[in-house]
């Protein structure tokens, strides 16, 4: 008795323990089920979240491939199942029928999806032998194999594409309906109606499958473009606000330490010149950094008139003609905040002439110096009568806009730069505007003078 009393306790202690651990088992399931769908939706949040704000890119899935339309080769299986029922008579003819026309579709569609292999003359022939074998099968045979005319159409809406395409579908829904006539009676109706529709429909999916990925490829360029052109506007506008303005502030510091000793007025002015460059330079740079910054032509002018003097060099400006317009302003105010640089850097010249004289169709501006600067042995090579890289690149912004640049050794001596540009705003392209108003270009190493 007592036996079996400890038998059917150990019994139920062994239900016991296996009732809890199954218990215990559904709870973990639970909470790693409820796991998985807070994980799984947050996840989804943060996806969504990601692609609204463009920073996860949209997954255009593999490119399409002829695997897509393996698939309608099923249609051919009454025709195989008549040759293995004995339906069909001459069965090795249409053995070898049948594995003509797989072998000819297969070849067709996988080339349906490349351009150069779709007008290629190999697919194209491949496309009429496809058309004879249906023809001979369809007209031999009848009933199930009639259907290799809509695989026929199928495949030649695939590689068909343009304006021949609607005359070719019904040319061939038209054909196919006579050879199914021919066997069939009038159930060749569906025959065509079905060719038709396959040549036409699956031309049309093809055609808007490859729009749509060629457009897909056309914005992620243009995206990739702007991302590119920002960064060159960018590093463009932060080297010529840096070099400009350091030359600036290296002038105005030695020209500081000279005059401390004997005239301490003098150089406390200089000093506050440096101030005032050095926080003209901090707003230039936030407005390169946001891409809102115009050149004005008379406040290059001005800061002009002022680093030259630094440096010792006696500045001439002269300016006549009517007002220019705010492009052409910012055009010239970049050839000379430049040309002056250059003149500071390297010309050794004790006077520069800049000269704005506008008209009624072009306006001219000339910054000559008389100095002797020597080209830098350690500079790359320029192109003959442009100069440095950075002159190379104003001829390019000049010429975009309708004008020109034109620099070289002065018949006085020295070196001049001289622009023109138009003096309306009709004649100033929307590529000059889009490279001349955002940034600039340094002028790199000067050949001679100015």
């Amino acid at each position: 008795m007592s036996r079996t009393r400890s038998i059917a306790e150990h019994w139920s202690l062994s239900i016991a323990h296996h009732k809890r651990s199954w218990q215990e088992a559904v709870r973990e399931a639970r909470e790693a089920r409820r796991f998985w769908k807070d994980n799984k939706a947050r996840l989804k949040g943060e996806w969504k979240a990601a692609r609204k704000a463009g920073e996860v890119p949209e997954d255009s899935g593999p490119p399409p491939s002829g695997f897509a339309l393996l698939p309608w080769l099923l249609m051919g299986l009454g025709s195989l199942s008549n040759i293995f029922q004995g339906r069909t008579p001459h069965a090795w003819g249409g053995v070898l029928g049948l594995l003509a026309f797989n072998s000819l579709y297969v070849y067709v569609v996988f080339n349906a999806f490349d351009k150069k292999r779709r007008a290629a003359r190999a697919t194209r022939t491949a496309l009429g032998l496809m058309g004879l074998v249906t023809t001979a099968l369809g007209l031999g045979y009848g009933g199930n194999w009639l259907l290799f005319f809509p695989l026929l159409g199928l495949a030649a809406g695939s590689i068909l594409r343009g304006p021949w395409l609607g005359k070719a579908g019904l040319s061939l829904a038209v054909f196919s309906g006579l050879v199914a006539g021919f066997r069939e009676g009038w159930d060749g109706v569906n025959i065509a109606y079905a060719t038709f529709l396959s040549t036409m429909v699956t031309a049309a999916i093809l055609s808007l499958s490859e729009a749509v990925r060629e457009l897909r490829a056309a914005r992620e360029e243009l995206a990739r473009r702007a991302v590119e052109e920002e960064r060159m506007r960018f590093s463009r506008d932060l080297h010529d606000l840096l070099g400009h303005t350091l030359s600036v502030i290296v002038v105005k510091s030695e020209a500081a330490r000279r005059l401390a000793p004997r005239n301490l007025d003098a150089a406390l002015a200089q000093v506050g010149d440096i101030e005032s460059v050095g926080r003209q330079a901090l707003t230039e740079i936030r407005e390169a950094v946001t891409g809102y910054r115009e050149g004005s032509l008379s406040t290059e002018l001005d800061r002009a008139r002022s680093a030259l003097t630094a440096a010792g060099i006696e500045p001439v400006v002269r300016r006549s003609g009517p007002p220019l317009t705010p492009q052409t302003e910012a055009l010239l105010g970049w050839v000379v905040r430049e040309a002056v640089t250059n003149a500071v850097r390297h010309s050794g010249a004790g006077r520069c002439e800049i000269a704005v004289t506008g008209g009624a169709e072009r306006v001219r501006l000339t910054v000559a110096d008389n100095g002797t600067g020597a080209p830098d042995p350690a500079a790359p090579a320029r192109t003959p009568g442009i100069g440095g890289t950075g002159l190379k690149g104003l001829t390019e912004r000049l010429a975009a806009a309708g004008g020109s640049l034109h620099t070289g050794p002065s018949p006085r001596g020295g070196f001049t730069v001289t622009a023109e540009l138009p003096a309306s705003t009709e004649e100033l392209t929307a590529a000059a505007l889009a490279t001349a108003l955002p940034g600039g270009t340094d002028l790199g190493t000067r050949p001679a003078g100015c």
